[in-house]
């Protein structure tokens, strides 16, 4: 049995360079062994993230790699779905950047290709492998903070660059499909409710959402949340319940936007702060992923659960 997994990294994008890169290649269990880009120039940098590092002139070229046991998929979310099924169809498991679908009915057919090829198919959603998010769903599901009746959030910044592909319709650009999920994937994992959307107001630009607000419902607890690309950098969430409430002001970007904690206030006044420094989230991503191949742990954001987000995505879309 093989003691770690060899990366592929199909793109050259910034994120994959300064962010996704040296995650696979620090975990552990788990190296960066090859980059393709169109433009092979592009992929250069990565030698020197990781020496000896190969690089290939097409994607294609990649995927038929056979040294290569797992791909990190960085592309325009337009192009993931399609590469994603390539990928394992080629004997690759895959781990796809966010959203990687761009309709609830995509998952279909990767659940199909999952089942099909017995190959790992996975959203990197870095959230729900942040012990901050693990320690907040075993409080709310727990009932330390009592019957859940609200919860807000807020994710934006700002993207003022027409050329950039966040800003693409045709390449699936827009808050809601880059930064929406955030909100949306940590309420349903750290409540286990599916909320069902009831107001939505969304502004447009160039063909994609902008700025859009959400109010929505699960039961008796409130969701509402607030994602935007033409601001100034914010995040934040908040639960509220009976006998007290929990604040995540770094609930996303943790490290990058600031330390990550746990903000808490009980019915009775007491306080506790929980603070997680220096933990690297999507170095935790890849080192689980590494443990789904080589020892069977379950991945902690199967199909099933991203498909779940993107169906509230696709409602939201729906009532605009």
């Amino acid at each position: 049995m093989a003691s770690y997994v060899n990366w592929g990294i199909l793109g050259a994008s910034n994120f994959a360079l300064n962010t996704m890169g040296p995650a696979i290649n620090e975990a552990r269990r788990g190296r960066l062994a090859a980059v393709a880009s169109r433009e092979p120039e592009k992929a250069t940098p990565f030698a020197d993230l990781a020496p000896g590092v190969a690089i290939h002139d097409s994607y294609e070229a990649l995927l038929d790699d056979a040294d290569i046991d797992a791909i990190y998929i960085p592309l325009p979310n337009a192009l993931h779905v399609h590469w994603s099924i390539l990928a394992a169809e080629a004997g690759k498991a895959v781990l796809c950047e966010k959203p990687i679908a761009m309709e609830e009915e995509d998952f279909e057919r990767l659940i199909a290709a999952r089942e099909a090829t017995g190959h790992l198919i996975a959203e990197a959603y870095m959230p729900v492998h942040h012990p901050q998010w693990v320690r907040a769903r075993n409080m709310i599901q727990s009932g330390d903070l009592g019957d859940l009746h609200t919860v807000t959030a807020a994710f934006t910044y700002g993207l003022f660059d027409p050329a950039n592909v966040r800003n693409s319709a045709e390449l699936g650009g827009g808050a809601l499909r880059d930064i929406g999920v955030y909100p949306i994937g940590t309420f349903r994992f750290a409540t286990g409710m599916e909320p069902a959307p009831t107001h939505v107001d969304i502004v447009r630009e160039s063909g994609v959402d902008a700025s859009t607000w959400v109010m929505s419902q699960s039961g008796d607890t409130r969701f509402q949340f607030h994602v935007a690309m033409r601001t100034t950098k914010r995040q934040d969430m908040i639960f509220e319940g009976t006998k007290g409430w929990l604040r995540l002001p770094v609930p996303y970007n943790a490290e990058v936007q600031g330390e990550a904690r746990l903000e808490l206030r009980y019915a009775d006044g007491a306080e506790e702060v929980i603070r997680y420094p220096q933990t690297r989230q999507y170095v935790n991503q890849v080192e689980a992923f590494n443990a789904q191949l080589l020892d069977g742990v379950p991945f902690a954001c199967p199909l099933e659960f991203s498909r779940g987000t993107q169906a509230v995505i696709d409602r939201v879309f729906a009532m605009d």
